[in-house]
């Protein structure tokens, strides 16, 4: 079976990202915002997807492709019989007027390198995913597209003609293409996307700089670390689980989803990683968006919201034909919205306890958030009892999930810390009824006679969100429940290449097809946990077949063939390599560098 893989770069300033393929072609970028409509979209339909590509003449060509070293600037080289040249790709981010510039830009640079190679640019943009096709416009030095919610202009260089017509030029000085949405390009345009690009790439390797990585696959984890940090929108300080719609868990599934959405679980995971590689205004930021969520909630939490706090996310159903042209349904919003998911209030507790336990936290928000503990406590009290959707977010079943119970108890612990830290005796007194409470519903899952805990009370199923009883110390990792638990999950949901399914039993959609590579993650911090430190390596580097050429890693993986499926790249698969690898830093006592 031929691997699939994603062959995509992605770059990002923490307002938009762009996804370039190895043919320097634009196949996915939404303007203004990560949840807005694609201006250009060929990852889901050729034909309305639009177009951004920079193309040689010879149709006999090869490409390279690679990020400039500890950057998100992305660089793709062609050779062919004209020569040689050199696309640079990049969103302008730096620190300025004591802020962060972060403009809806989109700057690429052609640079000649050897030859006289001929190349042709083609620009169009589409609004209103792919119905809107607007109306060009020839200025002085610039393109106009209009007919959009704002204008989008591209100013270059390069004869405006020979864009508009798709003419082909022969390429004897560096070219610069300036995407804006909005606002046009006022200052000179060489000296403004070339002082862009230096300051931007001095951004993200002092930013790299203050990164702390243990010694164990630093590049990879650098890698995840500057992948993890352009999915957050810093406006608001959500974190994105992805930023596509719509790719598929397998070919023809239907399991095809919009990810370009704040998931509250997601929160203890991202927050734990930022925390491993020493990263904290992305977690105060987070804290904040979190705040703003919860603080407007009188009654549940919802899953997820959008990235400005907006709660309907109503799902639909574009008309495109998906990817490859070939997998429908396209799906903007997600459902998800309106379901039952109750282990949200035990990862908010377990999230914000960093605020109160790490003293380099200021102590803005402390205080109010004792009404949010209160608050979050009691709805742990009212949902206890409650079948839920799970993590795994079934559409048609309901169940009493142990994974929902585990955070259940790891937010009454949490709470319990930060009741004893502001000496609040109903916290305290709440936070231990839960706890204990909680530990019940767990061993009720227990099965004797599997020797692991189940998917849920009363169902046989093993479940891989089960493997973080032992990752979050609720099981003893030193002893044999533990190890014996780990082995069960092992036996019946680890396939021969390392990889791990969520689950085997059939959902709405049957049985699953691919493996979640989150869970494989999990898997390899559990082994950590229990001592089985070597294991923990072997597989850690097995994974490290299922990254695309740029280390990027997707949703699933198909285990027969490591074919890559999924959202990509995928914030969760990203996060779970950056705290497996922790965990198997401390646990070997390697090194820590700055």
């Amino acid at each position: 079976m031929k691997r699939h893989t994603y062959n995509y770069g992605v770059i990002g300033n923490c307002a938009y990202m762009a996804y370039v393929n190895t043919h320097a072609n634009i196949v996915w970028m939404c303007w203004p915002q990560f949840d807005s409509s694609f201006v250009f979209g060929s990852l889901l339909d050729t034909k309305k997807g639009g177009e951004f590509s920079i193309t040689p003449h010879c149709q006999d060509f090869t490409t390279n492709q690679k990020y400039i070293e500890n950057t998100n600037v992305l660089c793709t080289e062609f050779e062919c019989a004209e020569g040689r040249f050199r696309v640079t790709d990049f969103a302008p981010r730096f620190f300025q007027y004591g802020r962060y510039y972060k403009p809806l830009m989109f700057i690429r640079k052609i640079e000649p390198l050897s030859g006289s190679p001929r190349v042709k640019v083609v620009c169009d943009p589409v609004g209103e995913y792919g119905q809107v096709t607007p109306e060009v416009y020839q200025g002085s030095s610039h393109i106009r597209y209009m007919g959009m919610e704002q204008q989008v202009r591209l100013t270059s260089n390069i004869p405006l003609n020979f864009i508009i017509e798709k003419q082909e030029f022969v390429l004897n000085e560096v070219k610069y293409l300036v995407l804006t949405w909005g606002i046009p390009l006022e200052a000179p345009l060489e000296e403004t996307a070339e002082d862009f690009l230096r300051r931007t790439l001095k951004y993200w390797q002092d930013w790299v700089k203050s990164t702390s990585i243990g010694s164990f696959y630093p590049e990879q984890i650098l890698r995840s670390a500057l992948c993890l940090k352009i999915h957050q929108f810093e406006d608001t300080g959500a974190i994105i689980a992805a930023g596509t719609t719509s790719l598929p868990e397998s070919p023809g599934s239907g399991r095809n989803w919009d990810y370009r959405y704040c998931w509250l679980r997601d929160t203890y995971y991202i927050l734990n990683a930022f925390h491993n590689v020493g990263h904290f205004e992305e977690l105060e930021r987070y804290f904040h968006y979190i705040e703003n969520i919860t603080i407007a909630e009188e009654d549940r939490y919802q899953p997820l919201y959008s990235i400005t706090g907006r709660k309907k996310l109503i799902e639909r159903v574009i008309p495109l034909k998906g990817y490859g042209d070939n997998n429908e349904p396209v799906r903007v919003g997600n459902q998800a919205y309106e379901h039952i998911q109750n282990d949200v209030y035990g990862q908010v507790l377990v999230a914000l306890l960093p605020l109160y336990v790490d003293t380099r936290f200021s102590e803005g928000g402390k205080y109010y958030s004792q009404r949010l503990v209160n608050h979050t406590l009691k709805k742990i009290e009212d949902t206890m009892d409650e079948p839920d959707a799970g993590l795994w977010e079934f559409r048609t079943l309901a169940q009493q999930h142990c994974y929902t119970f585990l955070f259940h108890w790891a937010g009454a612990c949490s709470a319990l810390k930060i009741g004893r830290h502001f000496k609040n005796e109903k916290i305290i007194e709440k936070a231990i009824k839960l706890r204990d409470w909680a530990s019940q519903k767990i061993e009720a899952c227990y099965d004797p006679n599997l020797g692991a805990y189940t998917q849920a009370i009363g169902q046989p199923n093993v479940d891989a969100s089960c493997l973080q009883l032992i990752t979050l110390n609720y099981l003893d990792p030193k002893s044999e429940k533990a190890k014996l638990h780990l082995k069960r999950i092992e036996e019946r949901l680890k396939t021969p290449e390392g990889l791990i399914y969520r689950y085997k039993h059939s959902d709405d959609f049957g049985e699953p097809e691919t493996t979640f590579l989150i869970c494989a993650y999990w898997y390899i911090e559990a082994l950590a946990c229990v001592g089985r430190v070597d294991d923990a390596i072997k597989e850690f580097e097995k994974l490290m077949q299922y990254q695309n050429h740029l280390g990027l890693l997707s949703e699933d993986v198909e285990a027969k063939s490591g074919s890559q499926w999924g959202n990509f790249p995928q914030a969760y698969s990203h996060v779970g390599q950056l705290n497996a690898a922790f965990r198997i830093s401390k646990k070997l006592d390697l090194p820590t560098f700055l």
